[in-house]
């Protein structure tokens, strides 16, 4: 389900999909694509504006194998 956050002053693009969902720059891509004419406003968002973040599929569970014997 996608969601909408509103940018704190001050605040990229980049910084406000950290702070909210804990994503990186390679995720921007998506983010842009659900907000038409987000790009045009340059790189510090206005305070307020509005950012729907479209869902995000969980990150795969990652874990170390233990060997007995080694």
């Amino acid at each position: 389900m996608a969601d909408a956050v509103a940018a704190r002053q001050d605040e990229t693009l980049d910084a406000l999909i950290w702070r909210t969902r804990g994503l990186g720059p390679s995720d921007l891509g998506p983010v842009l694509e659900a907000n038409p004419g987000l790009a045009e406003l340059g790189t510090i968002l206005p305070a307020g504006k509005r950012v729907v973040l479209p869902e995000t599929p969980p990150a795969p569970v990652v874990r170390d194998i233990i060997q007995l014997w080694d």
